[in-house]
């Protein structure tokens, strides 16, 4: 199945959670630096890449819901699309919680915004791995019939037109 979402020949999902999956685990990064120092200038910045990272997994949902909603009922990539679905809007929800516990002052927080974090980050990896599972084992978004000699995305020719066959592996 072709993502339904696309932006010049590509499906846009993917091109969005990289930004969530990037941040959530650099503010944890930046928590550890403020756990290590108390310097609040390191909650701070975490505090604003959690701010970062929800606006970017909100997004990247609208995309995903897109995607999912295409997918044919009662197959295995839609119920893998529901569970990945749930579990980063569970990693979102974390996020979220994480960020409202920062509010009074975000220079000074206490450990239960950072242990949700990581809890966030692991569930963001198992969210990750079954997102992978659809596209890499399921090819959802991917074009049917791709190879390593397909035409460009921008070219209009769907994926196995090409001049020449395949290359044998």
């Amino acid at each position: 199945m072709k993502a339904k979402a696309m932006f010049l020949g590509h499906p846009v999902h993917p091109m969005l959670i990289v930004f969530p999956l990037g941040l959530f685990p650099v503010a944890a990064i930046f928590d550890i630096a403020y756990l290590r120092t108390t310097n609040g200038q390191w909650a701070v910045v975490s505090y604003w890449l959690i701010t970062a990272g929800i606006v970017g997994s909100l997004i990247a949902a609208v995309f995903g819901l897109i995607d999912w909603l295409a997918l044919e009922a009662g197959t295995r990539a839609k119920a893998i699309g529901l569970f990945h679905g749930l579990t980063n809007f569970t990693v979102v929800v974390l996020f979220i919680i994480s960020w409202f516990l920062r509010q009074p002052n975000p220079a000074v927080i206490e450990l239960a915004p950072i242990i949700l974090c990581f809890i966030g980050i692991a569930l963001a990896l198992l969210g990750g791995w079954l997102g992978g599972e659809m596209v890499y084992r399921m090819n959802v978004g991917v074009d049917a019939g791709a190879h390593v000699d397909s035409p460009n995305s921008l070219s209009g020719r769907p994926a196995p037109d090409t001049a020449r066959p395949p290359r044998p592996m």
